[in-house]
């Protein structure tokens, strides 16, 4: 995946979690409606935002969030649930998420502890851990948590003048107090392409940074100017030295890694002999649908939270070609 200078680090990459996807599940074909965390089961409230209590009076569940953005777990009989700290009012500083069945939710950067409000945590996790196995609130609640808060640490000064902002409409807005300009939570659009031969073999590639063995589609970010359509024929032609055609949407995806939204296509190749490009991805190779069923191809393919394996997934159960 091609990434600007300072972008993807091995802290974009950790190590497999014990409990996930990752390296064990290299199966691929398990097919869900859409991917995992586009789901939402919360509404934003967007109105809302702008009152000085986004509550409007109802009782409040505040999700905390780490400096690694991970954020309480408790492992339920269901699965892993997050843990809220119950609040009666709005408390000063929080985000505002929105509302599910008479809650407003919020978020809020905090030190790490062993309980939130005299409950206990299991576990501080993060989205790639345990979002693929959260519940749809859940898993809605924490991915814009996780982007929001990315948002603030990292543009913490105006743009326009350099001046420290000011935090206004319950965490969504930053102001330049010198020009007065507002400042809007920013996505940066991003492609993530399965390239397949019209038949039975789809390419995949790594990057240097990720555990052995772990392949993946291609993916690569939009540039100014630029259709989505162009960037997916460009990145593959850059990456792996390839023309492609049938350009296809298939879905979307919110990945605050630190603030992409994930434009999922696939496209059909004119050829098949790779040229790598080792400055964008180390390696890359054809796999065959019955590699990536049975497990004998990649050692390690991406977790089911995310869009890369949706794709694969609803590629290898006999869509797209």
């Amino acid at each position: 995946m091609s990434v600007p200078p300072g972008g993807s680090t091995t802290a974009d990459n950790p190590p497999p979690p014990a409990r996930g996807d990752w390296p064990e599940d290299r199966h691929a074909g398990a097919v869900t409606d859409v991917p995992l965390l586009s789901r939402t089961a919360h509404d934003r409230g967007h109105l809302a935002r702008s009152l000085t209590d986004p509550a409007q009076g109802l009782p409040v569940r505040l999700l905390r969030v780490d400096e690694r953005r991970a954020v309480p777990v408790h492992e339920g009989p269901g699965g892993p649930e997050l843990v809220y700290e119950e609040q009666s009012t709005w408390p000063e500083g929080a985000i505002y998420l929105g509302e599910a069945e008479g809650v407003a939710y919020g978020a809020l950067r905090v030190a790490r502890s062993l309980s939130v409000a005299g409950r206990p945590v299991d576990s501080w996790a993060g989205l790639r851990e345990v979002g693929g196995a959260l519940g749809d609130l859940d898993a809605g609640l924490l991915v814009q948590a996780v982007g929001i808060i990315e948002w603030h640490e990292r543009n913490r000064f105006s743009p326009i003048t350099g001046a420290a902002t000011t935090i206004e409409r319950a965490g969504w807005v930053q102001r330049d107090p010198d020009s007065g300009r507002e400042i809007f939570p920013r996505t940066d659009p991003a492609v993530i392409m399965l390239v397949h031969d019209g038949g039975d073999r789809c390419v995949l590639g790594r990057q240097a940074v990720w555990p052995p063995g772990r392949f993946s589609i291609l993916a690569g970010f939009v540039e100014p100017g630029e259709s989505a359509e162009a960037a997916v024929v460009r990145e593959v032609a850059e990456e792996v030295g390839i023309a492609v055609t049938d350009v296809r949407y298939v879905s979307s995806q919110p990945w605050p890694f630190p603030q992409s939204l994930m434009l999922g296509f696939v496209a059909r190749a004119t050829s098949e002999e790779l040229r790598v490009d080792h400055d964008e991805i180390e390696e890359a190779r054809w796999f065959s649908r019955e590699e990536l069923r049975s497990g004998t191809g990649p050692h390690a393919l991406p977790p089911t939270v995310s869009i890369a394996r949706h794709v694969i997934d609803r590629w290898v159960a006999g869509e797209f070609s």
